[in-house]
């Protein structure tokens, strides 16, 4: 009997602790996520199981990060800009002004800084053509040399070596909260020389952060949509049986590495101009080879617990036959235990038949 308490108590504990930690990772913290979404592989079913809900919100928590890197690293370029264009706006550009929403410069034709004389790489000024045919040679001009800016009349295109295509900013929007609906090159100096140039770059970050939030999400969305399908043919061929909602949750936390590895390329665009030509290839293999390796881990541990249970059953059926050999055994017992005695109460009534004969007396058959 203690025997037996002890070992209901110890599975009692086992239990209580499973539920312990079920729970812990049912109310695990964003920042547990990335680290077991990187180092921790076996515990994307635990994850996963969270639902579509959570894995959304942390697509959407990991995309804003993301945002918040490339939102600083075009505020820190355009300081860049400013810094290093003010000198040379006030001695060698040409006269310009802003009023509702239209930039005009005075010049005939189009102004073109070299990559190797501006920080945001190759700049063109146009704010006279209207030509979309002119505009997108000047995009593929920018495009192939690597970065730039291409100034338009209504609004600036930027083009940078850690994004796919470009981004349009129109001037209405970036000014609109800052309240400036006019402007000269005077008063561009004067601006940029003044503590007021804070509330430009805080503009700059609000506007940017939502489109480029809405634009990394759709993207980081696809990728992920792309990825469990990739991962539902691969569990397929695993031949393992999963939810296809599963998958995709799955497929969510394996892009994490890819992701951060993407932060890293444009923190260091920054400050060092480079262009990575297969880095989508392995933005996409990374990420393929953490989902192929989690549902190979789910493979895994499946077969594990299968051999468990069969073990298991196999240990009740040698339980099973061993009870049914002592039931036998038993009944078996039971039996000449029963035969037994009738013998021994067939031979008492014998020898008290015998005894009974011996006492009649001999002239009783007279």
């Amino acid at each position: 009997m203690e025997k037996e308490n002890e070992t209901k108590d110890i599975n009692n504990e086992k239990k209580d602790n499973q539920i312990d930690n079920n729970e812990n990772e049912l109310n695990m913290g964003f920042f547990k996520k990335i680290k077991y979404s990187i180092v921790n592989i076996e515990k994307y079913p635990n994850m996963s199981a969270q639902g579509f809900g959570k894995a959304i919100s942390y697509l959407a928590k990991i995309v804003i990060m993301l945002t918040i890197v490339f939102c600083l690293g075009i505020v820190y370029q355009i300081h860049l800009i400013i810094n290093e264009g003010i000198e040379y706006l006030q001695n060698s550009f040409p006269e310009f002004s802003y009023k509702e929403g239209t930039l005009s410069v005075d010049s005939e034709t189009p102004i073109i800084i070299s990559a190797e004389d501006s920080v945001a790489g190759e700049t063109i000024i146009d704010t006279i053509t209207e030509d979309q045919t002119v505009i997108n040679q000047y995009t593929n001009q920018i495009t192939n040399a690597g970065g730039g800016i291409i100034i338009l009349k209504d609004r600036i295109i930027v083009k940078n070596a850690s994004i796919a295509g470009t981004i349009s900013y129109s001037y209405v929007d970036v000014l609109q909260a800052t309240g400036i609906n006019e402007f000269n090159k005077q008063d561009i100096i004067n601006f940029a020389r003044s503590g007021k140039i804070v509330t430009l770059y805080i503009s700059v970050f609000l506007t940017i952060f939502m489109y480029v939030f809405i634009m990394y999400f759709l993207s980081t969305l696809s990728d992920a949509l792309l990825l469990s399908f990739f991962g539902f043919f691969t569990a397929w061929l695993a031949r393992i049986k999963m939810r296809y909602v599963a998958i995709f949750n799955m497929a969510v936390y394996a892009l994490t590495l890819s992701i951060i590895l993407n932060m890293l390329y444009i923190g260091i665009n920054i400050f060092v101009p480079f262009e990575m030509e297969y880095f989508q290839v392995m933005y996409a293999a990374v990420a393929a080879i953490y989902l192929v390796a989690a549902i190979f881990i789910l493979k895994s541990e499946f077969i594990k617990k299968q051999m468990e249970l069969m073990k298991i059953t196999e240990a009740q059926e040698i339980i099973k036959k061993q009870m049914e050999e002592k039931e036998r055994a038993r009944e078996e017992e039971k039996k000449k235990e029963k035969e037994k005695n009738e013998k021994k109460k067939d031979k008492k009534e014998n020898e008290e038949k015998n005894k009974n004969d011996s006492e009649e007396p001999q002239g009783s058959g007279a």
